[in-house]
């Protein structure tokens, strides 16, 4: 019986780890995705079009995944109202992260704004004080070498910072509330329903400042139609159901861990297939930053009597 558990739980722990890999990976990638894509287009007219293909993607897939019990109770597992309260609340923090993101992309290259995006990984344990979980000294720690390489990462002169990277910043602390919202909300919910939801608000809260800031060319928009894909579907649609499985399955320090490569993958991939480079400064700064982020979840050793 005891063997039998282990096996569970072995099978859970590697569901949630292959999630959330599979999903950090899109992420990273998808970096590259939204900067090619508002080469063309603005911000908010990419964040509304990428979520509405989410949205269509994941109301698709729902019903192809119960396929069995037929259309008609397929549709009746959307009126859960818990369901929509939480795709509310997680949905507006993720279109405050989003769109910080997405504006900082435009004056930040994709692999430093993944590791400045990392950043939420160093501060979920300090607003974790707020739900009454009181960081460690390691915690405390790795905010201090993070600090220390955002300022190598941004800072160009004595005072001067790109502000690309303060909207970076600021999505971090959106993503890290969104976290946070989504150890809290998800619960026993149906992850991708629950995303569909979020896509849909971040969509709905899009289209305002899309339509009052951003001038819409549907030529252009037809033209990043890979990086909307990309974005949309597997980012958005696939990537984000991922972290609900991943967190699901996973003690929360070891998904954040996990989450943390995100900023791995998209420096690669931003290396790799945008041939960006980074000076010796920016790189340490990013060495520190992730250092920062993989101490935040070390266990701390505790003293015995």
């Amino acid at each position: 019986m005891i063997n039998y558990a282990l096996v569970i739980y072995m099978k859970k722990q590697l569901r949630g780890t292959l999630a959330l890999l599979c999903g950090t990976s899109i992420w990273g990638l998808a970096f590259i995705a939204q900067s090619v894509g508002m080469d063309l287009i603005g911000p908010f007219t990419f964040q509304a079009i990428r979520c509405g293909l989410a949205v269509i993607f994941l109301f698709l897939l729902t019903l192809v995944f119960d396929f069995k019990i037929g259309i008609r109770k397929s549709l009746a597992k959307w009126k859960n109202k818990r369901l929509w309260i939480a795709g509310a609340v997680c949905g507006s923090a993720l279109f405050i992260a989003a769109s910080l993101q997405q504006i900082g992309l435009i004056y930040t290259d994709p692999g430093k704004a993944g590791f400045l995006t990392a950043m939420y990984i160093v501060l979920v344990p300090m607003l974790g004080i707020f739900v009454h979980r009181k960081p460690g000294m390691n915690a405390v720690f790795s905010v201090v070498l993070a600090l220390v390489g955002l300022y190598l990462l941004s800072f160009m002169g004595v005072s001067a910072i790109n502000v690309g990277d303060l909207f970076l910043i600021g999505c971090a602390l959106a993503f890290a509330v969104q976290i946070l919202l989504i150890d809290k909300f998800a619960g026993d919910m149906d992850g991708l329903r629950l995303n569909c939801v979020q896509a849909l608000v971040v969509a709905l809260l899009s289209l305002p400042w899309m339509l009052l800031t951003e001038e819409l060319n549907m030529g252009n928009i037809l033209a990043c139609w890979l990086p909307l894909c990309f974005a949309g579907i597997l980012s958005m649609g696939v990537a984000y159901s991922l972290q609900i499985v991943g967190q699901k399955n996973l003690e929360p320090t070891t998904a954040s861990l996990i989450m943390s490569l995100e900023s791995v993958f998209a420096a690669l991939g931003g290396w790799l297939i945008l041939h960006n480079t980074m000076t010796a400064r920016e790189l340490l700064g990013c060495g520190l930053v992730f250092a920062g982020v993989i101490i935040s979840q070390l266990p701390m050793k505790r003293k015995t009597a």
